[in-house]
């Protein structure tokens, strides 16, 4: 049975919707977000009448499509999924879905030469190699870095929303610091991703209005909120992360040049890996090569620069050297005084 592009618009809006268990949905909620999603990708502004959206909630219900989606009424009025878990994102690739997958890769494949769209090319590759594995039945043959288990990635398309259509966000966040939630108005600017993780820049209302970067994975709950947006005034969102690594930054903060030393087994993975595009050769020194970044002074490079060990030394800036010199005495300190472990203890006595 062939499902045109509208349909596929209309399932995965209804899906996303009936995950959303924070909000109950009448058939007039979904009627509602379906002609939205409609407008937004197609530009059709007719809406979607009520037979359309009742057939879908048949179709998705059905195997024809191999969704057999768990769709209940409760209360005679509000529709949601019985298996809190479910979604039609979860079940196997149909053959009209292959069908459409087949047709962007050909046409993403057109632009892979251009250089604006280089950022392309990783992603036309994992859609082929998923192509390719779901008509062989064959393992993928490129294995890509992901992180099945990480939260609150089901957030990043109604985030992605909010910041075109400069939508106020209510947000429930909890920090790793923080003792309980809290829950605050938020006008969302830019995501980032680092390290298959994602992040939402934004500015947060109240509190003199200053920007915060949320880690999407300590968000409980999102949804859009009526208080107005605040436009961004402060940055230059093209250019904000070009001088730090990572996601830690404040408006204002001035980079400086990290002068380092690695050696020569270790340089060649450096060379070919910079750890920042400022990255520059300087000299070649004592069994090693000397190079130099200019980034922001964050915990992120930090944690860059420690996870070289014994085999790099950072040369400057001096607060840079003296905090690494503190990481690394605290380090020695917890090998010190380690524990026996407890199998040990028990052959002693």
């Amino acid at each position: 049975m062939p499902v045109n592009r509208n349909a596929l618009i209309r399932y995965r809006t209804i899906d996303n919707c009936l995950r959303n268990r924070y909000k109950k949905w009448t058939l007039e909620d979904l009627i509602d977000a379906c002609s939205d999603a409609l407008y937004e990708f197609e530009g059709i502004d007719k809406g979607v009448s009520r037979r359309s959206v009742q057939a879908d909630i048949e179709m998705m219900r059905s195997n024809k499509l191999g969704y057999e989606a768990p769709i209940i009424v409760v209360d005679r009025k509000y529709y949601t999924y019985a298996d809190k878990n479910y979604s039609i994102t979860n079940s196997p690739i149909s053959q009209q879905d292959m069908q459409v997958l087949s047709e962007v890769s050909t046409l993403l494949k057109q632009f892979k030469g251009f250089n604006h769209f280089a950022d392309l090319n990783e992603m036309v590759s994992k859609l082929e190699d998923k192509i390719y594995s779901q008509r062989t039945h064959c393992p993928p043959v490129v294995d890509f870095e992901r992180n099945d288990n990480l939260k609150g990635l089901d957030y990043i398309e109604g985030i992605r929303k909010a910041i075109v259509a400069k939508k106020t966000l209510c947000v429930t966040y909890q920090s790793f610091k923080a003792r309980e939630a809290s829950t605050f108005c938020f006008s969302p600017y830019l995501l980032k991703e680092y390290r298959n993780r994602w992040f939402i820049l934004g500015m947060r209302h109240g509190r003199g209005g200053h920007l915060l970067n949320l880690a999407l994975d300590r968000i409980e709950s999102i949804e859009e909120h009526e208080e107005m947006y605040r436009e961004n005034t402060v940055i230059d969102l093209a250019t904000y992360y070009n001088d730090v690594i990572g996601v830690t930054k404040s408006p204002g903060q001035r980079d400086c040049e990290v002068v380092f030393w690695i050696d020569n087994a270790n340089a060649p993975y450096i060379v070919t890996k910079p750890l920042h595009h400022t990255q520059k050769f300087l000299a070649e020194e004592n069994e090693g090569k000397v190079f130099s970044i200019k980034v922001i002074l964050n915990y992120e490079l930090e944690r860059e620069l420690l996870g070289f060990g014994s085999k790099i030394k950072v040369l400057g800036p001096r607060i840079l050297v003296k905090q690494l010199k503190q990481n690394l005495a605290k380090s020695l300190e917890r090998y010190d005084h380690v524990e026996k472990p407890a199998n040990e203890v028990r052959e002693e006595k």
